[in-house]
């Protein structure tokens, strides 16, 4: 018997509907109703968020990043917009809706060398500074004008303005370290334990400001100085974290006023966890930057030099002999091309600098045992 011929109805012809003429819209809300805030510490897609216009003893709002944000980073400093529930309290979480133009970014990589996996990865420090506080100490342990280079470089490079703050000026006078920046004007100030810091807040007064050094430079004794309840206010901020010790978060701390001026007293960020500038992110012809004291010797160089120790004739030698210029920073410049091409391995010259610093403490030790009055120092 002949098989029956299957008899097809519409409920078997499936079509896929055309593409619609009709242009797709998205309407995004405006906004209107946000609020300005900047934020002083970013934890595990979790934002400590401070409106500037708001008192001292505000609590610090906590916000999430909006999902039409897609991928833009929030970092510290950054000043958003925040919506939902803005009052602070427990519990409350607003979010972040738009980011403002930043005006200067501070970035760094853990490696010099953007051919390896650290020194492509590029981290930004923080959004909008000012300035750059290097923060060093004169002795125990004494000044790494390496570290000082990078993070002169890493300013200049960002378009921030740096200013040197030497610490422990009762071990050690600023004249040596001033010295060697003597070409660059560089703006310093010096402080002990006991001094007074009137100076310092008038530098950071309406500034945001970075404060960068190694440990045992005294960075967290002058935050507390600067800023007497830090300890209270990192504690606030880090729950928002959910406890995480804020040790090697950066973290922005509102200055308190200066008697009875209502001059904005300015904010410092603190950055425990940075213990050195990796420059990837910088060329090579942007690392002179760093050395303005070099760039008018470049100007009479020959063509296409690299400036480095194998180019012959290489007009900045001469620049440095003729007194021009200090041979150590020729020397640190240097270095620092050699790593950025990875000629060189950029640890080397933190192990060397570190060397030297526990050689000048054993010194300083053995001065003090042999009843020396002098506090031996150097400069690395």
């Amino acid at each position: 018997m002949p098989a029956r011929k299957r008899e097809y109805d519409e409920d078997d012809v499936r079509v896929r509907p055309g593409r619609s003429s009709r242009p797709r819209t998205r309407t995004r809300p405006k906004h209107d109703d946000a609020v300005d805030g900047l934020v002083i510490t970013v934890d595990r897609g979790r934002y400590g968020c401070f409106r500037e216009d708001a008192p001292p003893d505000s609590p610090v709002i906590t916000a999430m990043r909006a999902r039409e944000l897609g991928r833009k980073s929030v970092v510290v400093g950054d000043r958003v917009s925040l919506v939902g529930d803005v009052s602070g309290a427990p519990g409350a979480l607003a979010r972040i809706v738009r980011i403002g133009e930043r005006t200067s970014v501070l970035r760094r990589t853990a490696d010099d060398d953007d051919t390896t996996p650290e020194g492509r990865l590029e981290r930004v420090v923080v959004a909008n500074a000012d300035q750059l506080v290097i923060v060093s100490a004169l002795a125990d342990p004494p000044p790494r004008t390496g570290f000082i280079d990078r993070c002169l470089v890493a300013a200049y490079d960002a378009d921030i303005e740096p200013l040197l703050c030497l610490t422990k000026a009762d071990l050690a006078g600023p004249e040596e370290i001033v010295g060697y920046y003597a070409e660059l004007d560089l703006p310093y100030v010096a402080i002990d334990p006991d001094s007074d810091l009137t100076e310092l807040r008038q530098r950071l007064a309406g500034n945001i400001s970075v404060l960068v050094g190694h440990s045992g430079v005294g960075k967290s004794t002058l935050v507390n100085r600067l800023v007497p309840d830090a300890l209270r206010a990192v504690g606030v901020v880090s729950a928002v974290g959910k406890g995480r010790h804020t040790s090697t978060s950066a973290v922005a701390l509102r200055l308190p006023a200066v008697g009875k001026s209502k001059k904005d007293p300015g904010w410092i960020i603190d950055t425990p966890g940075i213990r050195s500038f990796g420059l990837a992110h910088v060329s090579a012809e942007s690392l002179l930057h760093g050395f303005p004291d070099l760039v008018e010797g470049t100007l009479e160089d020959q063509p296409n030099c690299g400036h480095t120790a194998a180019d012959v004739g290489c007009r900045l030698d001469a620049w440095v002999a003729e007194g021009k210029a200090d041979p150590r920073r020729l020397e640190s410049y240097r270095r620092l091309l050699a790593s950025r091409a990875g000629d060189t391995d950029p640890r080397e010259a933190e192990r060397a600098d570190e060397a030297e610093r526990q050689e000048s403490q054993r010194e300083a030790e053995r001065a003090r045992a042999a009843g020396g009055d002098e506090e031996p120092g150097s400069i690395g």
